[in-house]
């Protein structure tokens, strides 16, 4: 059983987790590794703009308690190197080299939002390295209102200017009673890491993300009938970053794909709901 410290926080919990490093093709990754060392480990991929303070920690510690975990920074965002790419493919193929360099034969991957890209993208390029696959706040390729979600954000991000709010405030939450409290106790959550936190996202990184994400919603759509091995689903039921009916949309185009979608909950549904949906994914995980 984990050790707690004064705060109540594990002493193997997210937030005591030490920053680590690793170097992939001449580019330095940023990394954090917690968990168990057996069984398949678990890829975060996070969303537009996250390093790896970004990550719920609720939800890490929450599926580290049985899994070992791994959250990564991309490319030039956080402690990585390098400079971030303006496509999803090239992350994805970061991604493939990265899990190549732990050592891994076989992974189960989770991504939010941009990560839910990455995610696909992975699953689609190399299906017999991911065992499972768990795509939460995301939409496919080529879905309508991807390539909008610069022109949503921009106005919310300068509220959360103008209001001294952090952003996601707006972005991830709805405006109810309900929304607002989960925003504030996110938000909370994200700052219980007291040292060793890591770098912000550069400017310039952030805007060829949103390059990646636009272009994603602009290209051909992918047959997502080619993904195989078994998919979980989750978001809000009022998603305005990336629309709730794309996730729906993923469901009917993959056999046999798990769909959860929590009500009264936007973008970052899962963090408003995130004890149930450990308690899901933790299921669908060891199915």
């Amino acid at each position: 059983m984990n050790r707690s410290n004064s705060r109540g926080e594990s002493s193997d919990s997210y937030a005591n987790t030490p920053n680590r490093s690793i170097d992939v093709r001449g580019t330095t990754f940023a990394y954090r590794d917690l968990g168990p060392r057996t069984g398949v480990p678990l890829i975060l991929l996070n969303h537009w703009g996250a390093v790896l303070d970004n990550f719920d920690p609720r939800i890490v510690d929450g599926l580290a308690s049985r899994h070992r975990v791994i959250a990564i920074d991309y490319r030039g965002m956080g402690a990585s190197g390098g400079t971030a790419p303006v496509t999803i493919d090239e992350m994805a193929r970061d991604t493939i080299a990265l899990i190549r360099a732990f050592g891994f034969d076989t992974v189960d991957l989770l991504g939010f939002s941009l990560g839910g890209f990455v995610a696909q993208d992975v699953a689609l390029m190399v299906p017999g390295l991911v065992r499972k696959l768990i795509l939460t706040g995301t939409g496919p390729a080529g879905g309508k209102g991807i390539d909008q979600v610069g022109v949503v954000s921009w106005p919310l991000m300068l509220k959360g200017l103008l209001t001294l709010r952090d952003p996601k405030h707006y972005l991830f939450f709805t405006s109810t009673a309900n929304g607002r409290q989960a925003a504030r106790a996110f938000l909370k959550r994200l700052k219980e890491r007291r040292s060793g936190r890591d770098k912000g996202p550069k400017p310039a990184a952030f805007l060829r993300q949103l390059k990646a994400i636009k272009a994603w919603g602009q290209q051909a759509p992918q047959d997502l009938a080619r993904i195989r091995m078994p998919v979980l689903i989750a978001n809000g039921d009022d998603d305005i970053m990336v629309p709730t009916a794309l996730s729906r949309d993923m469901a009917d185009r993959i056999a046999g794909a798990q769909l959860v979608i929590y009500a009264d909950a936007g973008h970052g549904g899962i963090f408003q709901n995130h004890s149930d949906f450990v308690d899901k994914a933790l299921a669908f995980l060891e199915i």
